[in-house]
């Protein structure tokens, strides 16, 4: 098992060392032969211990293979954690890195910089590997660093276009703010556990702790818990772009299309969500910590499936359908329902994955033409594609038999019974987000696949399905889009799927409700005409319908009429602009404050130049003394002996 862990985790990063070091020097097709074969060594592995730890003939292990650091009592290890979470993370994350890998072959063939993207995408899996394989909060916080490092160098691959470059910039900051808190989260766990080790804090909270209470007036104390976990969520919020730390997601749709798959849609993004989840023991503590995630999950599905409708930009449709996804899961960790996010993580996983790549399927054959104002009929060249998207966006609004129906109404089901405060807030987001995702899901599809073709005549006459190496991955994924959800829903609903690697409070447990309420996954489906989910999603695709296909001119009037709400959307509710205008301008503002006040006028100006000016001016005018005549020295020496004379005399009489 040792060998297999370590197997899979260092062959990609073996194979992105070889071809980043190396590939400049070898054939241009070793690069995708080396990195594909690694990470497909690597997903066979995964695949199979996921399939061990779900049929129990894998006993879940924790272990360490070797101490980094000791600094007094506390010990800094590198070590694995696996059981049914981890497992199910490390299937998903290398099954969805293969698929890219292969996909990356046809869709990056001509760029210059291909082996460079193999050797990032190969090490990004890497990282994301060590984040969810980790066992401790130190390894955990290298993986996640370096996610966010290999997510900047991708974002930003393309480093000659500016707004690459703008976007890598600001998907790094942003994430600085979140790790910052993720940060302090990690050293709040030190100060109350005293260690750094996943079963040991795990241990203590299990055996009844002392919660300490951090004073913050003479009245007023915070419990260190919720501290920690408001601390550790900042982190899943900037990494699993949670308003209002999303703002960097939509713009990270400026790298090539198949990172927007590897790490906007299925794995980097589901790091802050898989990070609460294995955490559950500490998240359980704190009501005040899973009523604000609820809160900030539930605005995050709902706002963010408003912009969705108003983009026009075919990828960044699918960056704010994740956006407003990602919300779902979060609002699920609030509810206490981690097993119930995890489930959506894994569905949603395979549906975005499959509809990022079938847009870039759609690019390629446009020409690198994103604008969907400018697409039309494209079902009658590319029926893969089609067929394929159409798949992804039905599982994605959440139609019965396809996976997303079941987590997504498993999501809705435990915000309905959670008896938190913030539960019925939450549960009207993500009934009414349900609307506005078949909406946005579903004008993409008529637009680009039916109604006229709006292209221009030298790119229609070079329309045509993509290649077997872009397409073949569509098809794998779009398998799973169907079936996993099936397969997984009853041991998941049950909470019998991720039996001990997932705690929850009995005060808070939905098990018993998603049991009485959810029959066979079958039945489940055939029932779904009576939920209001249902109906709201058929609303969502009738209303795309009618404003798409058969009156689109309605679409320009609703926007005139909704007038200054369209503009507030357009402007993505002002946040880019806040922030820059406010945060980043008022930083910029203070530090060229500090930099005139401190730096240059007391560092500067009094420090180091005003010490000079004083020496400079005592010296010009002890100069003044040093006039050459020897009657001016014979008089200062004598003028100084009487003063001397003076001195002693004036301390005897008064002695």
């Amino acid at each position: 098992m040792q060998n297999q862990l370590l197997a899979i985790v260092l062959l990609p990063l073996i194979a992105a060392l070889a071809t980043g070091f190396v590939g400049g020097k070898m054939p241009r097709h070793w690069a995708h032969w080396i990195t594909t074969l690694s990470v497909a060594i690597s997903c066979f592995l995964s695949i199979n211990i996921a399939i061990g730890q779900l049929f129990d003939e894998v006993q879940p292990l924790n272990y360490n293979l070797y101490t980094w650091a000791q600094l007094g009592g506390l010990s800094l290890n590198v070590g694995f954690m696996i059981d049914d979470l981890t497992a199910t993370m490390m299937a998903v994350v290398t099954f969805v890195s293969l698929m890219v890998h292969i996909y990356t072959i046809g869709y990056m063939k001509d760029d210059p910089g291909y082996q460079r993207f193999f050797a990032y995408i190969s090490l990004f899996t890497f990282a994301m590997l060590t984040l969810v394989m980790s066992n401790n909060f130190l390894q955990l916080f290298f993986g996640w660093e370096a996610v966010g490092l290999v997510s900047y160098l991708l974002i930003g691959f393309w480093y000659k276009k500016p707004t690459a470059i703008f976007a890598n910039l600001k998907a790094f900051l942003v994430n600085r703010v979140g790790d910052f808190g993720f940060l302090l989260g990690i050293a709040g766990v030190y100060m109350v556990f005293g260690t750094l080790d996943y079963a040991e804090v795990f241990k203590q909270i299990n055996e009844g702790y002392t919660d300490l209470l951090i004073p913050v007036s003479d009245e007023i104390f915070w419990s260190a818990t919720t501290f920690i976990c408001i601390g550790l969520f900042i982190g899943a919020m900037g990494k699993s772009a949670q308003v209002p730390l999303h703002v960097w997601l939509p713009d990270s749709m400026e790298g090539p299309t198949p990172i927007s798959a590897l790490i906007h849609a299925a794995t980097m993004v589901t790091a802050g969500v898989f990070m609460v989840a294995r955490m559950s023991p500490i998240f359980e503590q704190s009501e005040i910590a899973l009523n604000f995630i609820m809160v900030i999950g539930g605005t995050t599905a709902l706002f963010m499936g408003f912009l969705g409708v108003i983009q026009n930009d075919i990828k960044r449709i699918i960056a704010y359908s994740t956006l407003s996804q990602l919300g779902y899961m979060v609002v699920a960790l609030g509810a206490s329902a981690y097993s119930v996010a995890i489930f959506h993580l894994v569905t949603h996983a395979f549906f975005k994955a499959l509809l990022f790549l079938g847009a870039g399927s759609v690019i390629i054959a446009m020409h690198h033409e994103q604008d969907i104002r400018k697409m039309g009929n494209l079902k009658k060249y590319m029926k893969i594609t089609y067929w394929t998207m159409l798949i992804g966006s039905l599982a994605l609004i959440g139609t019965p038999f396809f996976s997303g129906f079941y987590s997504k109404e498993a999501i809705i089901e435990v915000e309905h019974f959670s008896k938190l405060t913030a539960s019925t807030y939450a549960y009207i987001c993500v009934l009414i987000g349900v609307f506005f995702t078949a909406l946005y899901s579903f004008r993409l599809i008529f637009m680009v696949f039916h109604t006229e073709e709006r292209m221009d005549e030298k790119t229609k006459s070079h329309l045509k399905e993509s290649p077997p190496v872009i397409w073949v991955p569509l098809v794998l994924l779009a398998i799973p889009s169907i079936f996993i959800g099936y397969f997984l829903a009853p041991s998941i609903m049950s909470g019998e799927y991720f039996d001990g690697a997932i705690q929850v409070l009995t005060s808070h447990s939905m098990d018993a409700s998603m049991v009485e309420h959810n029959q066979h996954p079958l039945y489940l489906a055939l029932d779904a005409y009576k939920t209001l989910p249902f109906w709201l999603a058929m609303a969502g695709v009738l209303t795309a319908y009618i404003f798409v296909v058969k009156k689109p001119d309605w679409a320009s009037k609703l926007k005139k009429a909704l007038g200054p709400i369209n503009h507030v959307l357009e402007n993505n509710y002002y946040f880019d602009k806040i922030y820059i205008n406010y945060f980043s301008a008022g930083g910029v503002g203070l530090g060229n404050r500090f930099w005139k006040w401190i730096d240059m006028a007391i560092i500067d100006g009094v420090m180091v130049n005003g010490t000079a000016r004083l020496f400079t001016g005592l010296s010009a005018q002890m100069r003044k003394m040093q006039t050459g005549y020897l009657y001016h020295y014979v008089f200062v020496m004598v003028f100084g002996l009487l003063g001397f004379l003076g001195w002693l005399y004036w301390r005897t009489l008064n002695g």
